[in-house]
C-alpha cells in the first residue's frame, strides 16, 4: 500500500532538488505549483500556497498553507554520518547535529521550504 505525504512547499522546483538528494523520483510536475514524487511506497505530494488546486487554497477563515512545523515523515538511511555529510555538502540545513536515542541515530533535515524530514539509522 502506498502512503501519501503531502508538503505545502514555498518553491516546488527547490523542493525537487532536495528530495532528488534523498533518492526520491519525479512522477509527475505539470505545472510550477505541484509535483509528486515517490520513493518505495511512500508518495509526496509538493504543493504551493494558492499555487492552484485544492491543497494550496485558502480555509474558509482566510488562513493560507504554510510549510514549517514539526510533523515529519522518517527516512530510514544505513549510513547517517554520510547521508548527513552528502547533505550538508549540498547546502541542505539541520535543526540539531545528529542525536543518539535507545533505537539509534537521528537528525532532522530541513527542506528548502523548512518542512522537516528525519533521517534514521536504527542501532545495528
Amino acid at each position: 500500500m502506498t502512503a501519501s505525504v503531502r508538503y505545502i512547499v514555498d518553491n516546488v522546483d527547490d523542493a525537487i532538488h532536495f528530495y532528488e538528494l534523498l533518492g526520491f523520483q519525479v512522477q509527475a510536475h505539470p505545472g510550477p505549483g505541484f509535483a509528486m514524487l515517490s520513493q518505495g511506497d511512500l508518495r509526496l505530494l509538493l504543493n504551493t500556497p494558492a499555487g492552484g488546486g485544492g491543497a494550496g487554497q485558502a480555509m474558509p477563515d482566510g488562513t493560507l498553507p504554510e510549510p514549517g512545523g514539526w510533523n515529519r515523515f522518517q527516512l530510514e538511511v544505513d549510513d547517517l554520518d554520510a547521508c548527513v555529510e552528502r547533505l550538508r555538502a549540498a547546502g541542505v540545513g539541520f535543526r540539531s547535529e545528529i542525536i543518539t536515542g535507545n533505537g539509534g541515530k537521528q537528525v532532522l533535515a530541513d527542506d528548502p521550504a523548512g518542512n522537516p524530514i528525519e533521517l534514521f539509522q536504527p542501532k545495528s
